[in-house]
């Protein structure tokens, strides 16, 4: 299970909302016990940003400095699907999963309420399952 606090989970909702109808993308570093600290928003540079997402090499970089200065790691990374009203990962996102220890996080824009789900991906198996996300209060840092 990994842990956000309403303030994250309300700042990637936005950043899909922003980037929509286009995918966003991005990452979340925080604890070893699965606790989120900092999401960190990237540019999407895909070729075809409708259907799929590709971070900033740029972004990813400045990204994973920040996370190793604030003494974080990488906990999970997330994306939108802008139509979708239940998402789950598509066969690209498995095929490009490479960071099996992080939980993808995938927004849907279909419905009017955006919904936001938790997965664990296995790139080498070509498989993925639900993870539990728990919401709370919480200050952010």
């Amino acid at each position: 299970m990994i842990v956000l606090t309403h303030i994250q989970v309300a700042e990637v909702l936005s950043h899909a909302i922003k980037e929509a109808p286009k995918e966003c993308c991005g990452l979340i570093g925080g604890t070893t016990d699965r606790n989120m600290k900092s999401v960190y928003r990237t540019r999407n540079v895909a070729a075809a940003p409708l259907v799929t997402y590709e971070a900033a090499p740029e972004d990813l970089f400045a990204a994973q400095r920040a996370m190793r200065a604030r003494g974080e790691e990488l906990i999970a990374i997330y994306h939108s699907h802008p139509r979708s009203k239940d998402p789950r990962p598509s066969e690209t996102d498995v095929r490009l999963a490479y960071y099996p220890s992080a939980v993808y996080l995938i927004v849907g824009l279909g419905s009017e309420e955006p919904c936001l789900r938790a997965f664990r991906i296995s790139e080498r198996a070509g498989s993925w399952e639900a993870a539990e996300i728990e919401i709370v209060a919480g200050s952010d840092q």
